[in-house]
């Protein structure tokens, strides 16, 4: 359990910006530097203001307990997820190959409410691996393209290859899968081989012609031979019982074709190619070979037409011919343009009237409908995300749900319909939506259906359909918060309240529900440590506006200004406030500070480990300048917006690669990203080139006697121009990778480096060191010391517990999880605990908790073993199965789930031989 990953450690919080070292708090300038004021969207005014504050306090209205209600979530969501991921697996290992695909998708779609955007993404890649048309092929790589938000990065167009053959919009239109498809780089752009001769390449035209295609007074010579092997309707025509078998002369004049295209035909007959011609007589060729079955002729103009299709006005010009012909691979081609272009081509009313029309639903049917139900579910995935007008939205869920096949396929296109019209309040139609999924056997639907039921005055029904769920199904955190909503009594809401956040802290709404009422209540001090307990694990902008509502309405505006900044540094298109700013506060946000005063402020509030005070920080440093791009990596989405917004402001080459080389790591193609590193250094050697090399480095040399390249790496880093921050992540990263390589001594002087340019974060590695040198309590003590300086604490007392005699380490682990409910490894420890106390059924318990609200891989793989070591054999397979569902090459757990299956099979065998 404490056998931590090398790359696992790097991934601390983690500052990387591009400055030089004039930069740094101790030599920079006040240069000046153009203002970039955060983009402010003003939306409605909540409906009502708290009572205990005056307007002129609190202009936007202050959230009160009355209008307080969690968002229904639009995600799938199972009841059991752990029996869905194992019943997944067990079909995917059994699944036959135009299966696979669809199923992957399924996976993606259960798994969407955990929102880890890896797992996600491996989800889909694997679902595009498999993929076999090519209309799926194209949806499932834009999918990919999207989720990377490769849209956003400014000279990059929508068709252009991005290296990878999975992405490539050029390998999306080929026929067939391939499953090493992952890894594999894209050849587009590669010339191809001329396999004959210029001399030999038009040698096909020196056949001497014998009959002729006549149309009016113009006339083009063919050979028959060639023309009747080009379909059987022509084969027969010329050489079967017809008179034009017989004739030398043959009057094409009403088949509506011209002779430009007969002399095309007669062409092709000969050379097999179809890229002589322009692409109006492409088109006249291509209905030529429908209307003959000429289907290599047909195939081959279809691959020439959509190779010209590379911008939406193309597309738009193409697709209602490709339609009426009914040619799958010119469709998927303009289907792959405006998927491409999303989300913009979905404002787009030219689009957006393809997507939605019943004829164009006609005249796609024959793709099938598990290719239209793709394309459908990811088209109102990202309308979703778009907040697309609610009728264009509504239209895009009916065309999923009419596509749908599968009850998964209809029960989330019924579920998000309920959502989009709960949101638009038109209780009625969501109720009736959301009574049709949960008939599908999606239970958190029926939550939809008693809200509902409140929305309409119903309150006591939808108080009866909570404790029906409550009753018949194993009990879950969501169910107690819904039901928390009808309750008649504080004492009882808060109650509910109380026993969702025990099965499911992950939920939010609780904890923003006491700090409201304690506020109401001026049990102010109360209601700021609810918020607090809730923004050490849930760094939201929800939940840290709710803290900045709190600061404002006691008159703290600094503590205010600083969560609102953090809020805009997470996401700056957040509306704060409801949209209500008051014009001291908007002055305020926009006004710029120095550079060495934000450096100065940014060096001590990382030094404090306070996270919500550094992103405080960083917005104004953006203020100052946007290409200081700070990547602050355990926020995975506000990281990735970053880097994308960096590699746009990238001022050099060197600087551009890094960032590249970043988001292609995220992407997990580290090679890649090594070489991007290179480039970089042989460009400019610079701390940042450094570091990503190191950092990449650290996951592909995972053996502890190949880690001395990444020290060495490091170490010429070290002594690249950078600022104290970084430099304290790299000594830290460093000590790190002295101990792997037991060079302990090392180790601890580059520790105590680290910690003399205050990066608190050292003390931790300083206590590992300590601890492999048999110093138990200089280890603990160490730990002590970040306890003590530190805002975020439970990182540094759960690893204080591995220093710790057990029944201080059981404190510790307690205290951790308080302060972060969301951390497994003390649920992992304290189930061992009961586990070597032969107290197993409360240490399954233990470990069913965190399974509960987060089903990671090694919490299942624990719990399987518990099952396997107290003979419940099919309880220890359903856990593996989960955990290879996350992660099916993961050793430990096939090894696990094979030792399972042998012995439930070996009693099994027992017992037939005792009947």
């Amino acid at each position: 359990m404490r056998n931590l990953k090398l790359f696992e450690r790097f991934k601390s919080t983690q500052i990387h910006a591009f400055t030089s070292s004039q930069d740094s708090p101790s030599t920079s300038t006040n240069g000046s530097s153009s203002s970039s004021s955060p983009r402010m969207n003003f939306l409605r005014h909540p409906k009502s203001t708290s009572k205990s504050f005056s307007r002129s306090l609190l202009p936007h209205g202050f959230p009160t307990t009355d209008l307080l209600e969690p968002p229904l979530d639009s995600n799938l969501k199972p009841i059991d997820l752990v029996e869905s991921l194992s019943n997944l697996y067990r079909r995917i290992e059994s699944s036959s190959e135009s299966e696979t695909s669809m199923l992957y998708l399924e996976q993606y779609t259960v798994l969407r409410s955990l929102g880890d955007a890896k797992l996600l993404r491996r989800c889909l890649l694997n679902a595009r691996r498999h993929a076999v048309d090519v209309p799926c092929k194209v949806v499932l790589s834009a999918w990919l393209r999207f989720e990377r938000r490769e849209h956003e990065l400014v000279g990059v167009e929508s068709m252009d290859c991005n290296g990878f053959a999975i992405e490539c919009p050029k390998s999306s239109l080929s026929r067939g899968c391939d499953l090493n498809l992952v890894n594999e780089h894209c050849k587009c752009c590669e010339e191809e081989e001329i396999k004959v001769s210029r001399a030999d390449e038009f040698s096909g035209l020196d056949e001497e012609s014998d009959f002729t295609f006549c149309v009016g007074l113009e006339k083009a010579k063919c050979v028959r031979s060639r023309i009747a092997s080009l379909s059987r309707p022509f084969e027969a025509m010329l050489y079967g019982s017809f008179i034009e078998s017989r004739a030398s002369e043959i009057d094409f004049s009403e088949n509506g074709i011209s002779v430009e295209a007969m002399v095309a035909l007669n062409i092709y007959s000969r050379l097999k190619r179809v890229d002589l011609f322009r692409v109006e007589t492409v088109f006249e060729l291509l209905g030529l070979a429908t209307k003959f079955c000429c289907d290599d002729l047909k195939s081959a103009c279809e691959s020439r037409l959509a190779s010209s299709i590379t911008d939406l006005d193309k597309a738009l010009t193409f697709v209602d011919y490709a339609l009426e012909e009914r040619a799958e691979l010119l469709l998927s081609a303009c289907l792959q343009v405006f998927l491409r272009e999303l989300p913009q081509s979905l404002h787009s009313s030219k689009v957006m009237r393809l997507f939605c029309s019943s004829e164009v639903k006609e005249g796609l049917s024959f793709l099938g409908s598990e290719c239209l139900f793709t394309l459908y579910y990811f088209l109102s995935q990202v309308g979703m995300e778009e907040r697309l007008p609610t009728e264009a939205m509504l239209m895009l869920l009916e065309r999923t749900r009419e596509f749908a096949r599968a009850n998964w396929q209809k029960a989330v296109a019924l579920h998000q319909m309920g959502c989009v019209l709960f949101e638009r309040k038109d209780y009625k139609a969501a109720q009736f939506h959301f009574r049709l999924a949960s008939s599908l056997g999606h239970v958190y639907s029926l939550a939809g259906v008693a809200r509902t039921e409140y929305k309409q005055g119903k309150s006591h029904s939808a108080f009866k359909l909570m404790n029906y769920l409550i009753s018949k199904h194993k009990p879950r955190g969501w169910m107690y918060q819904e039901r928390s909503l009808y309750n008649v009594g504080d004492d009882e809401k808060l109650k509910d309240l109380a026993t969702a956040t025990e099965l499911d802290p992950t939920l939010t709404f609780p904890y923003k529900y006491r700090a409201v009422m304690k506020f109401e209540r001026k049990q102010v001090k109360d209601a700021f440590e609810e918020v607090d307990r809730l923004i050490q694990f849930k760094l939201t902008p929800d939940c840290l506006e709710l803290r900045a509502w709190l600061f404002l309405a006691v008159g703290d505006k600094e503590s205010c200004l600083r969560d609102i900044r953090a809020v805009l540094t997470l996401e700056p298109k957040y509306v704060v406030f409801g949209g209500r700013m008051r014009g001291d506060f908007v002055e305020a946000l926009t006004a710029q500070c120095s550079e060495v005063d934000c450096w100065v402020k940014l060096y001590d509030r990382w030094s404090a480990v306070d996270d919500v005070g550094s992103l405080g920080v960083v917005h104004q440093m953006l203020q100052n300048d946007p290409s200081k791009n700070f990547l602050r990596l355990n926020c995975q989405g506000a990281a990735m917006r970053c880097l994308r917004m960096a590699w746009n402001l990238a001022a050099s080459e060197a600087e551009r690669l890094v960032y590249e080389g970043w988001l292609l790591y995220d992407m997990s193609y580290v090679d890649e990203a090594l070489a991007k590193a290179e480039k970089a250094i042989s460009i400019q050697r610079s701390f940042e080139a450094f570091f990503l090399k190191a950092y990449v480095l650290a996951e592909k040399n995972l053996d502890p006697d190949e880690s001395s390249c990444v020290a060495q790496v490091l170490e010429e880093a070290l002594k690249c121009p950078s600022d104290g921050l970084r430099k304290g992540q790299a000594l830290n990263n460093l000590g790190s990778i002295y101990i792997d390589c037991s060079m302990l001594d090392q180790a601890e002087t580059a520790y105590k480096n680290a910690l003399e340019i205050k990066h608190t974060r050292a003390h931790q590695g300083l206590a590992r060191v300590y601890f492999l040198k048999n110093q138990r309590k200089e280890a603990c003590e160490e730990m002590t010391k970040l306890i003590n300086n530190a805002f975020s604490k439970a990182a540094a007392y759960e690893k204080r517990s591995e220093y710790c005699e057990r029944e201080k380490a059981k404190e510790d682990l307690d205290m951790a999880t308080t302060l972060d409910p969301l951390r497994t490894y003390p649920y992992r420890y304290r189930a061992a605990v009961l586990m070597d106390d032969q107290r197993e059924t409360e240490a399954v318990e233990e470990l069913s908790k965190a399974i509960a609200f987060r089903p990671e891989l090694q919490t299942l793989h624990l719990r399987a073993a518990f099952h396997e070591a107290t003979g419940k054999l099919s309880l220890a397979a359903q856990d593996c199965e989960a955990a290879l569902c996350l992660d099916p090459n993961h050793t430990e757990t096939l090894h696990l789930y094979s030792r399972s299956k042998d012995q439930a099979s070996s009693i099994d065998n027992t017992i037939a031989g005792l009947d």
